[in-house]
């Protein structure tokens, strides 16, 4: 069943297309910055932005900061939402289960392909920004690459942009984990990918609301970008681990609450 959803992410050409489209902005900016003068020079303006325009290995933390806080929680919730309930609106869902899947394997199944997916899409997105960068941006590392200005040697930055990856794709994960549950609510996809977004607009609006300032640790968007803290010098590791541990929470939190909702569910469609 695994193999299956795995195939079916991968030869449908709309995994592709929007895999493309996350991938057409950052490889704008990076245009924009390598045919322009609009950008400080190197060496000059933020020491972070600084190293970016000079070695564009870096490129792949600013291309991931450029689709996280819109178009790649889009494309994920959307992948999510479509997974049980796009079975139930193509009328497939009761015929799966007619035959011997059980409720829990296919949940299973269908939880492993938005995995991947988020790991393809995360991956595609740094990959091409790494190869955009270093041919447009330049490939001299300045001695200051870390947010705080200092030194940090090419195994430091390798790291730590293997660090930032990680956390990007476990946020993913959260809005996953929403849009999944939302999925075996409804049986519509779209209705399903709005729920989760409608969450992460509204996160992100109270966010800005001093009222909601005791709200703020628990808003699935507090910690987003706290992946930059990865490269500060020494590593700023407390909204990190926030981050993790709250997104670990929603994680868990909804994919129980799908199963329990998806184990009990009448299937009628």
């Amino acid at each position: 069943m695994i193999l299956v959803e795995l195939r079916k992410l991968l030869s449908r050409p709309r995994t592709w297309v929007t895999i493309g489209l996350l991938d057409a902005l950052p490889t704008l900016v990076a245009v924009l910055l390598a045919v322009t003068d609009l950008a400080p020079r190197p060496g000059t303006g933020p020491a972070f932005l600084s190293a970016v325009l000079s070695d564009g290995t870096l490129f792949p933390l600013a291309a991931l900061g450029i689709v996280l806080p819109l178009f790649l929680p889009i494309a994920v919730a959307i992948q999510a939402g479509e997974s049980i309930a796009g079975e139930a609106q193509g009328g497939t869902l009761r015929y799966l289960l007619v035959r011997p899947v059980g409720r829990t394997r296919l949940l299973v199944a269908k939880l492993v392909g938005v995995i991947a997916f988020v790991v393809l899409a995360v991956l595609v997105v740094a990959g091409t920004a790494y190869i955009t960068g270093s041919l447009l941006l330049g490939d001299q590392p300045l001695a200051t690459t870390s947010v705080s200005g200092s030194a940090l040697s090419s195994a430091e930055v390798a790291q730590r942009s293997a660090l930032a990856i990680g956390y990007v794709m476990l946020s993913m994960l959260g809005v996953a984990a929403v849009a999944l549950f939302l999925s075996t609510v409804t049986d519509t996809p779209l209705s399903a990918a709005l729920g989760a977004l409608a969450l992460l607009i509204a996160s992100t609006l109270l966010l800005t609301l001093d009222a909601a300032d005791a709200l703020a640790p628990y808003l699935p968007t507090r910690y987003w970008l706290a992946f930059v803290d990865l490269f500060r010098d020494p590593i700023f590791w407390r909204d990190v681990i926030r981050g993790v541990l709250q997104q670990g929470a929603y994680v868990l939190v909804f994919l129980g609450a799908a199963w329990a909702n998806f184990a009990t569910k009448d299937i009628t469609s």
